[in-house]
């Protein structure tokens, strides 16, 4: 068993299964040592588990939860492309959006959830640069959406 997978045994984190693309696009690209891994909603299966926007038709605790899930979708598609997390090097940036009520500022606190639990997984390789940004509208009404960008193994 790898490390990181021994870490999620004993954190008791469970990843989902890694979602389909909604689009004509793919869930992941390796370039060099790089992958860039799509923009991933809180979906488990066909399901959007959090629409709606921030602060006013959903809680900030709530859209922080649903960042977590959006999140772990990210690290299941890693691990799909990479076939071990323990290949995973650091992650370098994410990016998080929210589907913010007017005058709503509070997405960093929104996109914490997201980031959090990075560390979790990855420890100190989970620290990582991020933008945390209101949108006017995400797909299927997500109440949030993250995108990574890892450093991998060659």
């Amino acid at each position: 068993m790898s490390e990181i997978e021994k870490r999620l045994k004993e954190k008791g984190i469970e990843l989902p299964p890694a979602p389909s693309p909604m689009g004509a696009y793919v869930p992941a690209v390796k370039a060099g040592g790089l992958v860039f891994v799509s923009g991933q909603l809180p979906r488990f299966g066909d399901e959007t588990r959090c629409q709606g926007r921030v602060d006013s038709e959903v809680s900030v605790e709530k859209a922080r939860d649903a960042a977590r899930l959006a999140t772990l979708n990210a690290v299941s598609v890693l691990k799909e492309l990479l076939g071990d997390l323990d290949k995973v090097k650091r992650v370098v940036k994410l990016t998080g959006s929210v589907y913010s009520a007017p005058g709503f500022t509070g997405q960093p606190g929104v996109i914490n959830g997201a980031s959090e639990v990075l560390v979790e997984i990855f420890g100190e390789k989970g620290k990582h640069a991020r933008m945390a940004q209101g949108m006017a509208e995400l797909p299927a009404g997500a109440s949030v959406a993250v995108e990574l960008i890892v450093e991998v193994e060659n």
